[in-house]
């Protein structure tokens, strides 16, 4: 039977599940979102195009399924920086924005960009849709580049033309198993047996368990540890697979971040699961990585293997099935006791000391670890954090564990701001039975902050929690640190508490030590958008002070020479 392009598009988006597109109405969707409403179709619509990107990021990165997003022109410029981030965070989204009709391009068409060539750098792959007819394909391409290895953002322009133009002849929609991988890729037998082997004869091995391990479970990683004994560090979308209560797990992989990761240099040995050999353990070299470390890399996308330097053994395949087939082979040998678990162990507890000893600080207002202290006590395992790239955020990263997959988010590598409070609703859209906590600056904050109206309006309720020191502060203190003077990093302390009352939302602000737990308490307990606005003075964060050595260091370095 006939059907025009959006009744098209869709039945293509419920055959694969879709049943939430995160939005802003333009008047190049228009048809479109007519006809998705009409089939039932969620909406959910946010303030500004890249907030409502970062939703579906967060969306899609917790239910492992493609998350939807729908923009026209205008709003498709807007939404880059959300797909920039996705893409470092490996998320899956379908961004679709509509244009003026085709007949009309390179004429100077209403609102005309290129919006393909933008997208392009930020995805996985960018196309236009050039007929009506023609929709199945690029859909079926969309979600097989979004799904397939590393994951990540595509983008698709479809012009109001093709929108609307009727399809005469019969559509096939075919179902998802036929047009994309569903199985799992399994590792080289004798590479994984020379992985296990090189793995039992180390000293000093350890696991990093990285961004690109989607398919790894509980189960599966608990039965790999259990059989070789070996010490456990995880990051981004690994994180909470296996507590960081057990035994063999020892908490954030970013030496950056983790003093304890730092430890890693020790190894003489490291197996990385669908990690990605990056700046966040300098690419595998040292200091962060021995220089005669022994490397093996298990990776589903083949262009990662020795990317920044060359491994011992790499293992192309799913990361789960991999992992599956070097528990069976350790499973057939005997493994020596790790001397690891103790020192590693010992080591979190001194940098949990370490971090509350800088509390005692009082200097202008409250320290960004008396926050977490009186936070810390009030979560439980299934509640998911969202620690927003800032100082107040890094100071807690390496303090709060993971304890539950999906439950803690990070800014990744690519260093955004902004972000964390419509990433937060994204997940509360995933998690709706579970509280989502931000943890975040006021610099930060001030990107999205009128996402709280989109909060209040669909009821969705995110717990804001603010560090307001009144500056941009990593930048503040290496400013101030290596240049001497500041420079347009001082900000107001601005009332966010009274902003967010005005939207509609629970507001509370504290600066005394004394008003913190009833403050916490109240806004976690609200059941409804909710800000708690902490008066803090700025202190750089571990990261921040490792940032300002490591720049110290090449200072001194380079005067030397």
């Amino acid at each position: 039977m006939p059907m025009n392009g959006s009744q098209i598009i869709s039945r293509l988006l419920r055959e694969e599940g879709i049943d939430t597109v995160f939005t802003i109405a333009g008047d190049h969707t228009l048809p479109l979102m007519d006809q998705l409403a009409r089939d039932g179709i969620r909406f959910v619509d946010s303030r500004h195009e890249q907030a409502a990107v970062d939703m579906a990021n967060a969306y899609g990165r917790i239910t492992g399924r493609a998350a939807v997003t729908l923009f026209t022109t205008p709003g498709h410029a807007n939404a880059i920086s959300g797909l920039n981030f996705a893409h470092h965070l490996e998320s899956p989204v379908i961004n679709i924005a509509g244009c003026a009709e085709q007949s009309r391009l390179g004429q100077g068409a209403s609102q005309e960009i290129d919006q393909v060539g933008m997208a392009r750098p930020v995805t996985k792959g960018a196309w236009l849709v050039p007929t009506a007819s023609a929709l199945p394909n690029y859909f079926r391409r969309a979600f097989r580049t979004a799904l397939s290895g590393r994951r990540g953002p595509v983008h698709l322009t479809i012009p109001v033309d093709v929108q609307t133009a009727t399809v005469n002849k019969d559509v096939r929609f075919l179902p998802a198993a036929s047009y994309r991988q569903m199985g799992a890729l399994q590792g080289d037998p004798d590479r994984v047996a020379a992985a296990a082997d090189l793995l039992r004869s180390a000293a000093r091995a350890m696991v990093v368990v990285g961004n690109g391990a989607y398919t790894i479970t509980r189960e599966d990683l608990e039965a790999f540890t259990a059989a070789t004994g070996l010490p456990v560090f995880t990051e981004e979308a690994a994180r909470g697979v296996i507590p960081d209560s057990h035994p063999h797990c020892h908490g954030h992989s970013d030496p950056r971040a983790n003093p304890v990761a730092r430890r890693l240099a020790n190894a003489d040995a490291v197996l990385f699961l669908g990690k990605k050999l990056d700046a966040t353990i300098n690419f595998g070299e040292p200091p962060f990585l021995a220089p005669d470390v022994r490397i093996i890399q298990v990776e589903i996308e083949a262009g990662q293997i020795g990317l920044a330097r060359g491994v011992d053994i790499s293992i192309h395949g799913d990361v789960g099935a991999v992992l599956r087939q070097l528990t069976a082979a350790a499973a057939d040998h005997d493994w020596p006791k790790s001397p690891l678990h103790a020192e590693l162990a010992q080591a979190w507890i001194d940098e949990q000391r370490q971090l509350e000893a800088r509390a005692a600080a009082t200097r202008g207002g409250l320290h960004t670890m008396k926050v977490h202290q009186a936070l810390r006590p009030l979560l439980g395992a299934d509640d998911a954090l969202v620690f927003e790239g800032s100082d107040f955020a890094f100071y807690a990263m390496p303090y709060y564990p993971a304890e539950k997959p999906h439950r803690w988010f990070t800014n990744g590598t690519a260093g955004m701001i902004g972000w964390g409070l419509p990433f937060a609703l994204g997940a509360q859209v995933a998690l709706p039975d579970s509280r989502v906590i931000v943890l975040t600056g006021d610099g930060s904050f001030g990107f999205n902050g009128m996402e709280l109206d989109t909060a209040v309006r669909l009821n969705l309720p995110v717990v804001v929690v603010m560090g307001n020191d009144a500056i941009w502060g990593m930048d503040y203190h290496q400013q101030a640190d290596l240049y001497g003077r500041t420079v347009a990093t001082e900000l107001l302390p601005t009332r966010y508490d009274q902003v967010a009352t005005a939207l509609g939302a629970h507001g509370e602000y504290v600066e005394t030590a004394d008003q913190l737990p009833a403050a916490l308490e109240r806004a976690l307990g609200a059941g409804r958008p909710a800000l708690v606005n902490v008066r803090t003075h700025g202190t750089p964060s571990p990261i921040t002070e490792w940032i300002m050595e490591v720049k110290r260091e090449a200072a001194r370095h380079e005067s030397s020479r």
